[in-house]
């Protein structure tokens, strides 16, 4: 069974740098898609970048300063943030789909907080 397990949340300054790691733990499957999104307090989950064979795909918001790398033999992944700003601080959440069929649908981690203050 899949079980996404994200880690490397925590307190940042803005103009500073965080990496957030995700890793499967239930299960041997391996993973067409992997990603993130994030949800602020009182906000809308949103998408923030997922990662399959074909490349990464960013949010124009964060394209630039953020990057995914992933580990398919760990079944893992990866966000790098850097140059963060006041307003994303939020909960990161993993996202993970073994094929591109609808069939096969979204697996999420249970989130890592981010916290971004002065």
């Amino acid at each position: 069974q899949v079980k996404l397990v994200e880690s490397g949340g925590g307190f940042v300054h803005p103009g500073g740098s965080l990496r957030l790691s995700c890793e499967d733990v239930g299960s041997s499957f391996t993973f067409w898609m992997m990603g993130w999104y994030r949800q602020a307090q009182g906000g809308q989950r949103e998408f923030v970048a997922t990662i399959t064979d074909e490349g990464p795909v960013y949010a124009h918001s964060v394209k630039g300063r953020f990057a995914i790398p992933r580990d398919t033999v760990k079944s893992a992944v990866y966000l790098e943030m850097s140059r963060l700003e006041f307003d994303e601080p939020a909960v990161y959440y993993c996202v993970a789909q073994r094929r591109p069929e609808p069939s096969f649908g979204l697996h999420w981690g249970q989130g890592t907080q981010v916290t971004v203050s002065s």
